[in-house]
């Protein structure tokens, strides 16, 4: 069982910045792939961004060059980096892990609420 937990949520304006942390349980975290979706509400979950290995990433293109993941697997954490937020950002944000490395996410954090305002 792999537990996450996602922290760093809040309110910001437009234009502004926000860092989503998601901490992981377990001993085998750097062979895990980690994935970040979100939810706006009404709306279906949604791809944002994906890290596996140590630094391949892929992103959604409506982050693309806005978002950064990383991870940092001495803490067995991973990161969203969020620049130049928009309102369209706004949603709940999970994180979610593969424990083979690949992109089939089998465990799910709580969420992060992310509210970008105009």
């Amino acid at each position: 069982q792999v537990q996450l937990v996602e922290s760093g949520g809040g309110l910001v304006q437009a234009g502004g910045s926000l860092r989503l942390s998601c901490a992981a349980s377990g001993r085998t975290f750097f062979n895990y792939g980690m994935g970040w979706f979100r939810q706006a509400l009404g709306k279906e979950r949604e791809f944002v961004a994906r890290i596996i290995s140590r630094s391949v990433t892929y992103y959604a293109d409506s982050v693309k060059g806005r978002f950064t993941i990383s991870r940092d697997n001495a803490k067995n954490t991973v990161y969203l980096q969020m620049n130049s937020l928009k309102p369209e950002d706004t949603a709940v944000y999970y994180c979610a892990a593969d424990p083979l490395g690949g992109t089939q996410y089998k465990y799910w954090g709580q969420g992060t609420q992310v509210t970008v305002s105009s």
